[in-house]
Formats: structure tokens, C-alpha cells, sequence
């Protein structure tokens, strides 16, 4: 077996680069096909989008925005050219937002993160997310038949039959959620069950401290983590290094100033913006709302892709100040407005039964007259008053966090 699921993973970063904008404009045509992308690109002439300069120009589609959007035009919000009769499955997630599985194999772009994991043709495969409406069962399901490897459609619960199945079928594989996996352990343990053939595993959906992968590990599995969500499928996925993850093929990833569509300078921790190839289904810079940070250099695995540190928290931390909504993009604005800036943060606190702002700015030349005009800046963005501290520069932590809520429950 080769160490890579093709050479596409191991070729040069440049020669990437320029495949996947040489393909981006007429992914771009296909894109303002849909009437809700006319609208927002309606401005813009694809044949200019070649590089990534050129590429964060365009707007960001938040993806909080999409359940607001999908049900003023359902299903799919005007962001998809062809009927739903022209996929192959339709989902829900929680919003609502509906999300269609396109009709070709690897319909989610997952078998590369399976390979990654270990995972290898002809192994079976315990698959233990929802098939119910949701698309997670299915992403992982297509993407493990689509590497060549049979599939036990599990779902979660019901342990006791699903002993009876990994007792008959003794896969080697399992994808789920870190915390089901451990369940499915201590419960296989105390029922004096065997499912010592489960030799590794692809987790998502939820946190896998490093205390949980160590339990893991001495039970003989090997688990593997990866980012994805149900509007794109596999966004990255971890390797043997165990060293971040590696951004999948076919995605151009960037990573921006919260509640901005600016990249962030190289190692800064920003929200996740993804732009899809999929010509079927394409997405334009699809602001997920998660926070990450990108590693420098290639992966030790050998797979050349742009890696990420992982999910790093949430990039929307708008909060209520006062009764009044204080957002992200508020502080980015203060940022433009005062570009003389380094990173900023809120900190909002109580002071009694007052809430109060505290805005702390990283600054070259700190003077009084600066403070205050600092200040006039925050009430005017913000409409509510609060104190200025300016610090020096890098004296804020680089964590994506722009506004931190202080305050008690």
C-alpha cells in the first residue's frame, strides 16, 4: 500500500495553488447561475478571479446567515442552480438549513481523510453517525464506499445490537463521535462483549481531548480526528504525523479576521472560510464560524497541503451589552477606522449591577488624546460608551477572541 491516497496530495504547494485558481472562474460561472449568487457577485467578472487577493475581495456568506436565507427561499436559499430532484439525497441540519448530497461517488470528499486514517479497500467499516435526516451517517458511508470498504450503517445507540454486529462482521474501522466510541468500550467491557477487531478509528462532531485519545490509544485503537461540516463535507483531516491537519483536495481554505472577510497575517488564529470546486454545489467564501490557525510548512506525512492547527473555538462571540447586541464585525470596524492598530479585544465585565466595556488595543504610541479618541470611535460604532486601554504591541494573546464576556453566569 502507498503511503498517500494519490499524488495529488504530495505535489508542489505552487503547482496547486495555480490548479485550483486556474479552475476557480468558470466554478465562479457556474456559481452566479444560482440567483442568489448573481445578486451578491452580480458586480463581479469571474475571468478577473485568479489568486487569492483577488479571491477576498468578494463577499463572505456567513453560514449563521443560511437559515434565514433558506427559508426566505427554499430549500436552498438561492445559492444552488439545479432542482432537488437533481441530487441524490436531501438533508436538514439544525436552523433549519437543507443541504443536498450531489450524485457522484465521493459525493463529500471524505475517502482521503479514511486513507489518512488507515482505513484501506476491503475493510469494514462501523459507521456510528445519524442517518436520520442529518447527512453525517451518509457523509461518512460514501466516503468509506467510495475508498472500496463495506459499511455497517449503525447509527448511533442500541449497543447491544451493535455488539451482535461487530462480534459478526469483526470490522477493523470505526467512525463516530470520540465520546460514542469510548461508550461503546466501557459498555462492550462491562457486558464482557469482544470488539478487539476495531483496530482504528475516524472521529468527529465532537471535542477528543488528549486524555480521552490516550484512553483510546490503550485500548488499541488508533484514532484519527477530522474537521468537516454538513454543507462541505471533509475540510481537513489529521495523518499519521499527528502534526494538524491537512486541508483537503478541492477546497481553497482562508482564514480571516472575525466578522471580517480579511485574511489574517500568516499564524494568526481567524475564522474559517472555504471556497468549494464543486462544480454541482459550489460554495464562495463560506464563512463557518469556526476558529483555527495555519501551521507553516509542509506536513511530515508528505502531503503538501495547507495544514491547520483544528478547530480553536467559535469566531461569532457577539454578546448583549446593556441590552444592546455588540458584534464582531463592530470591532473590526474600530480596527479599520484606527488601522495604526494591532489586535483589539472587548472585554465586557460587571461592575454592581452595570455592565461595563473595556477595550484593549495594541498600540505603538499610547497618549491621552489617543485614548480618547479611541473611545469616541467605540461609542460611535458601538452606541454604547466604554474605557480604552491600549497595550502594547503583542501584548493580546493570538486566540481569535475579539470580544470576551467576563461577566458571572
Amino acid at each position: 500500500m502507498t503511503d498517500h491516497y494519490d499524488d495529488r496530495e504530495t505535489r508542489d504547494p505552487a503547482q496547486r495553488e495555480a490548479e485550483l485558481f486556474a479552475r476557480l472562474p468558470e466554478v465562479l460561472r457556474r456559481a452566479m447561475a444560482a440567483p442568489a449568487y448573481a445578486d451578491r457577485l452580480k458586480d463581479v467578472d469571474p475571468a478577473t478571479i485568479t489568486s487569492r487577493a483577488a479571491l477576498a475581495r468578494l463577499p463572505v456568506l456567513r453560514k449563521s446567515e443560511l437559515p434565514a436565507l433558506h427559508r426566505a427561499a427554499p430549500p436552498f436559499g438561492g445559492f444552488v442552480a439545479g432542482p432537488p430532484g437533481s441530487f441524490a439525497r436531501l438533508f436538514t441540519s439544525p436552523g433549519p438549513i437543507f443541504e443536498p448530497e450531489a450524485a457522484q461517488g465521493d459525493a463529500w470528499r471524505g475517502a482521503r481523510a479514511l486513507f489518512a486514517a488507515g482505513f484501506r479497500p476491503g475493510d469494514v467499516v462501523l459507521n456510528t453517525f445519524s442517518y436520520h435526516l442529518t447527512p453525517g451517517g451518509f457523509i461518512f458511508d460514501t466516503s468509506a464506499r467510495a475508498l472500496g470498504c463495506a459499511v455497517i450503517p449503525a447509527g448511533p445507540g442500541n449497543t447491544e445490537q451493535q455488539f451482535e454486529l461487530i462480534e459478526a462482521y469483526r470490522p477493523i474501522g470505526y467512525s463516530g463521535t470520540p465520546d460514542f466510541l469510548k461508550i461503546l468500550l466501557d459498555a462492550a467491557a462491562s457486558a464482557r462483549r469482544d470488539v478487539s477487531s476495531i483496530k482504528r478509528a475516524l472521529v468527529s462532531g465532537a471535542a477528543f481531548p488528549k486524555s480521552l485519545q490516550e484512553e483510546i490509544k490503550s485500548r488499541g485503537i488508533e484514532a484519527y480526528q477530522a474537521f468537516g461540516t454538513a454543507d462541505l463535507g471533509m475540510v481537513a483531516f489529521e495523518t499519521e504525523a499527528r502534526d494538524g491537519m491537512v486541508v483537503n483536495e478541492e477546497l481553497i481554505l482562508e482564514i480571516v479576521r472575525p466578522g471580517t472577510g480579511d485574511p489574517v497575517a500568516e499564524g494568526d488564529v481567524g475564522e474559517i472560510v472555504v471556497t468549494s470546486l464543486d462544480p454541482h454545489h459550489p460554495w464562495i467564501r463560506l464563512a463557518l464560524g469556526d476558529l483555527t490557525a495555519e501551521l507553516p510548512g509542509a506536513s511530515p506525512c508528505g502531503r503538501t497541503n495547507m495544514r491547520i492547527k483544528g478547530w480553536m473555538g467559535r469566531a461569532d462571540q457577539t454578546t448583549k451589552v446593556k441590552g444592546m447586541f455588540v458584534r464582531p464585525e463592530q470591532i473590526a470596524e474600530i480596527g479599520k477606522r484606527h488601522p495604526e492598530l494591532g489586535r483589539l479585544r472587548l472585554v465586557v465585565t460587571r461592575s454592581g449591577e452595570t455592565d461595563v466595556m473595556t477595550l484593549k488595543a495594541e498600540a505603538v504610541a499610547a497618549s491621552a488624546a489617543f485614548q480618547s479618541e479611541l473611545a469616541a470611535t467605540l461609542r460611535t460604532v458601538t452606541k454604547l460608551g466604554g474605557n480604552v486601554e491600549l497595550v502594547g504591541a503583542g501584548a493580546l494573546p493570538n486566540d481569535g477572541k475579539v470580544i470576551s464576556d467576563e461577566r458571572s453566569a
